[in-house]
């Protein structure tokens, strides 16, 4: 993926894409194409301190001005009130992923060409500097000034005395430690010399926090500048000046260790492509881009970072995304190791719905998480066929947990005697993946018997029948099979919309919430689907009319009278819209599977699942480069909202392609 001067020059356009490199610890670097900030969460060092969270933003950016036979061009963008300065994107003609950010600058003369990325399973930063070519005898310095923050990745930082301004020189060692309680940070680098000037530079202006009604100005500060003499033959052809940003105890990098670092890097982006069985160029980009949600926390074990910037690991959002991030890859190593890690966490027949970003206990607070974990886990055996594991790590695990979803757990979470449905609800908590909440309000009620959780329930029970077949327990077959069947039975009764030809959202006494959402299409999309042919043909064709758009569905049906129709503006306004209205791109891999079920993956029904992942094919270069939004605008033209990068996002729609269309 590249763009030229037309798109780097062009501050709108540059602003609006944004590049991510991760390390597979939950660090990462990110900024937008012409390397001006517009978030808090942007930074080139973005540390985990906890794997995978407590994240700190350490180096926000580098301040660069190529300086040719004494002109000083300024390299760098930045935004401030009322004003971009310096304009460095000027200098900016082409910006690639190949696979990390690598720019080429022309500015006096001379070509430049910067590239960055992050060692896998370190929290480092390889910049890199190389003259492509340049006037002859052309006197050539650059000027590198590394901004530091230093802050927990929610804040911003201002201007303080409690930063301890020193440095540390050891021959080409660079070394800071600016707030106790907080790592020290090395830059090892090639350099001529590191020049201490310590100063701060104020007031820089993150448009993005702006237009979330946050607070958006931040002082940033500067302990010097390294000072690289790139004049032939004073830098031999081929070489490269570099910084490297590390946490990390190295005794010495140099010029080959980069380069070692790089290959590697390249190595691995290749083999991660390779291993998805699949030609098609989406799905390619999609394999690679699966790897920066897959983490490894401290303990060793694996987790899902759900989404980027922000997003910590979640239990839902890991199990949603596995088969996509594992299973389509061929990576079955990983999706083992996910299952067993988050097996120790059961917890009265829960799995945590999240690990909270600044540490601590693990949090339940959700219904269908570990009904998630159920399809997961039959999703893998059906795959592998490694049903050892089951029965050794798992049956006992899950079979525990029905138990306890069937005498009650945390939340008032329990199987109705009356239906052998599964209800929930306590106030004041969101247990539904539709979980904005504003203070102490839910903003989507959904207290009671919700579709989709019934829809998991059914098919939780009938992974169990099929697990305890395939592991000869006759008597916990039969048990299963008749409390799936009395479900499934419930279901069709208590769920079906005569009026509307489709599936109630919630049930709650003699309560029926009518409103047209996506949850109705886990009825058909799961495995073990509950609904007959007719219905599920029904179900997809008010599904159709009133949700689908060309980035997934709408969560809430657009003639409703709470539906919103645009995610923006301060936390409220966004909040109030997340799930009334606002499109998820993860619906549309379950909505696929379900028209392919629905209509007996018939060629008709192939070609409309084919053209439903077109748009994406362009949207990988339009806002978190080569990834999936987590969220876009329920009303055209469908602007694109949220995290840059969403785990599910990019999971289901790989998942459909490699696994149901097979391209």
């Amino acid at each position: 993926m590249q763009f030229g001067a037309d798109i780097c020059q062009d501050f709108c356009q540059a602003t609006a894409r944004e590049w991510l490199e991760t390390n597979g610890l939950g660090g990462y670097a990110s900024s937008t194409i012409c390397c001006a900030n517009t978030r808090r969460y942007h930074g080139l060092l973005v540390a985990s301190l906890n794997p995978p969270v407590e994240r700190y933003v350490l180096l926000a950016k580098l301040e660069e001005d190529l300086i040719v036979n004494g002109e000083r061009f300024h390299l760098s963008t930045n935004q401030y009130r009322f004003k971009v300065h310096p304009e460095g994107l000027r200098y900016i003609t082409r910006f690639e992923l190949a696979p990390f950010p690598i720019w080429t600058f022309q500015a006096g003369g001379v070509t430049l060409e910067k590239s960055i990325f992050m060692p896998h399973g370190e929290d480092s930063l390889a910049v890199s500097y190389q003259i492509m070519s340049a006037p002859v005898g052309a006197n050539i310095r650059l000027e590198v000034r590394p901004l530091l923050a230093f802050r927990y990745f929610h804040s911003l930082t201002q201007v303080n005395d409690q930063i301890d301004k020193s440095v540390e020189l050891a021959g080409s060692v660079v070394r800071v430690h600016p707030y106790r309680g907080l790592p020290q940070l090395a830059f090892h680098h090639n350099a001529g010399e590191f020049v201490p000037d310590a100063d701060w530079y104020y007031r820089f202006e993150y448009i993005e926090e702006l237009r979330r009604g946050l607070d958006a100005y931040e002082d940033l500060f500067n302990c010097g500048y390294f000072l690289f003499d790139l004049s032939p033959p004073e830098l031999r052809p081929g070489s490269r000046a570099f910084i490297f940003a590390t946490l990390h105890d190295y005794e010495l990098i140099n010029e080959d260790g980069i380069s070692q670092l790089e290959q590697m890097k390249r190595a691995r982006h290749t083999t991660l492509a390779e291993m998805t069985d699949t030609r098609d160029a989406l799905a390619r980009k999609l394999a690679e881009s699966a790897d920066q949600f897959i983490v490894k926390r401290r303990d060793g074990k694996r987790s899902v970072i759900a989404g980027y910037h922000w997003f910590g690991d979640w239990g839902r959002d890991s199990f949603i995304s596995l088969p996509g991030l594992t299973l389509a890859t061929r990576r079955y190593d990983i999706a083992y190791q996910l299952l067993s890690s988050f097996a120790r966490f059961f917890d009265q027949g829960m799995i945590p719905n999240r690990f909270p970003d600044e540490g601590g206990a693990p949090e339940y607070n959700n219904v269908d998480g570990t009904l998630w974990y159920f399809n997961a886990a039959f999703l893998y055996a059906q795959t592998t066929l490694d049903y050892a594991f089951i029965e050794q790590e798992l049956y006992q695990r899950l079979a525990e947990s029905i138990q306890w979803h069937i005498k009650g757990t945390r939340y008032n979470i329990k199987v109705d005697p009356t239906d052998g449905l599964l209800q929930s609800g306590a106030e004041g908590v969101q247990l539904t993946w539709m979980d904005a909440r504003i203070g102490d309000t839910v903003v989507t009620q959904r207290q009671g018997k919700a579709v989709e959780v019934n829809a998991l329930w059914h098919n939780a029970l009938s992974v169990m029948s099929h697990f305890a077949m395939k592991l000869k327990r006759s008597a916990d077959f039969e048990k299963y099979d008749n409390l799936a069947l009395r479900a499934r039975r419930s279901f069709n009764r208590l769920f079906w919309n005569p009026q509307k030809k489709c599936l109630y959202d919630v049930i709650d006494g003699d309560r029926r919430d009518d409103s047209i959402r996506p949850n109705q299409i886990f009825a058909i999309s799961l495995p073990f689907d509950p609904l007959p042919k007719a219905k599920q043909r029904a179900v997809m064709r008010v599904v159709e009319e009133r949700l689908l758009t060309p980035y997934g569905l709408r969560t809430l049906d657009p003639a409703d009278p709470n539906y919103r129709g645009r995610m923006e503006g301060d936390a409220w306004a966004r909040d109030t819209a997340y799930h009334q209205g606002t499109v998820w791109p993860w619906l549309l891999g379950h909505y696929i599977t379900a028209y392919l079920k629905a209509f007996n993956r018939s060629s008709r029904a192939r070609k409309v699942a084919l053209s439903l992942i077109e748009p994406f094919r362009k949207h990988l270069a339009e806002a978190g480069l080569n990834s999936i939004s987590e969220v876009f605008d329920g009303s055209p033209p469908h602007h694109p909202r949220g995290c840059i990068a969403q785990a599910w996002s990019v999971a289901e729609l790989l998942r459909v392609i490699v696994g149901e269309l097979n391209l």
